[in-house]
């Protein structure tokens, strides 16, 4: 189901501390860099910080500009973005700052958590999520619910642990103050789990006073039938690839990128490349990779539109040519419409050789754009 962009923000020390043990916060960056925060926060639908940082830090989460609080409400928003916490237990202060300030409040929790956040008179609306906490049917709720398209999470580590473990931030903003906390005891950024493989990549640094901003995208793609935020971000490079196809009446325009398992993107092509008028964008792709490359079998092939099962123009379809490859993990936006082949099924034919086929129809539209004219 389709989810917000996650945005994941955080200071911290050189040694990897978001606080020290003192009875203060420790202020990690300064006024410009808490302005820039401010101008983010004024950017988003929501804001998030676990029921950890509401307990240490008694967070207002406030926008404070007025001239953003203005634009804000100019464009239409809100005043100020929804806050969202997140407790197993339920168990909060119902005075904490949080609640009491800003707009509208969310809390997701457990059933067992819910009542009891109910009977303390926590003023936010209470959705339960089961038995147990669930970041997919959090986020799900988020966008379907709530409206929210982009959301910004403030914390604490466990927290940010969480969703990168499970491949849900779409981005990290990281900000590394010149200082260290050395102790063993105070609250760290990121803590021990399942962290996907390969490196994340580097989007922006920038200098703010005596504070580093790191903007970081994860790459790697998901595995199995769960898709990660990598997954959404190739899969738009495909979509966008296949807008460069030229034209055509008689065949669809598709974009694929070839991923490995590490991020590293291993080949990208689009129908009709390089003056060839029948060849097709998963082709085009994989015939740019050594059939020997020992990364294919843990590749994942994102293609805008299903791999086709049956072809006129060449022997050999789409799908079929993936399976040669060794790879078994295919991301796409829609399913091959009757156009030009009637029952097309590619993700029927890769799924009965064992391979894994992930739809993500909220990049549809995009997708379908550049064959707008064959679908009327």
């Amino acid at each position: 189901m389709p989810h917000p962009y996650v945005l994941l923000s955080a200071a911290v020390s050189l040694d990897g501390y978001l606080d020290d043990t003192g009875p203060e916060r420790l202020l990690l960056s300064g006024p410009a860099d808490f302005d820039r925060v401010d101008e983010v926060r004024a950017s988003v639908d929501a804001i998030l910080v676990g029921a950890g940082t509401i307990r240490a830090d008694n967070p207002r989460l406030l926008v404070n500009s007025p001239g953003r609080r203005s634009a804000r409400v100019a464009a239409g928003r809100p005043e100020y973005p929804l806050k969202v916490t997140v407790s197993g237990s339920g168990d909060l202060d119902p005075d904490a700052r949080f609640w009491h300030t800003g707009g509208e409040k969310v809390l997701y929790t457990t059933d067992i958590g819910a009542e009891r956040a109910r009977a303390l008179g926590i003023a936010a609306d209470v959705v339960p999520l089961g038995p147990d906490l669930d970041w997919r049917r959090l986020l799900t709720h988020l966008h379907d619910v709530r409206g929210v398209r982009r959301l910004m999470v403030e914390g604490g580590g466990l927290i940010h642990t969480q969703l990168l473990t499970q491949g849900l931030a779409d981005e990290l903003q990281l900000v590394l103050a010149p200082l260290f906390v050395g102790d063993p005891q105070a609250p760290r950024l990121f803590g021990p789990g399942g962290y996907q493989s390969g490196r994340l990549r580097l989007l922006e640094t920038r200098r703010i006073e005596d504070v580093v901003l790191m903007r970081y995208v994860p790459t790697a793609p998901g595995t199995g039938a769960l898709p990660a935020a990598a997954d959404h971000r190739w899969l738009s490079l495909a979509c966008e690839l296949a807008e460069q196809c030229p034209p055509s009446d008689t065949a669809f325009s598709v974009g694929a990128v070839v991923v490995a398992a590490d991020g590293t993107e291993l080949a990208r092509g689009h129908s009709r490349e390089g003056g060839d008028p029948v060849v097709h964008a998963e082709e085009a792709a994989l015939a740019r990779i050594d059939p020997a490359d020992p990364r294919l079998p843990g590749a994942t092939v994102y293609s805008s539109l299903e791999p086709c099962a049956r072809r006129a123009s060449r022997p050999v379809p789409c799908a079929r040519l993936i399976l040669d490859a060794g790879v078994r993990r295919v991301v796409t936006a829609w399913r091959e419409p009757d156009t030009f082949v009637a029952g097309a099924d590619g993700s029927g034919l890769l799924a009965a050789a064992g391979a894994e086929v992930v739809v993500l129809p909220e990049h549809a539209e995009r997708a379908q754009a550049p064959n707008r004219h064959l679908l009327s």
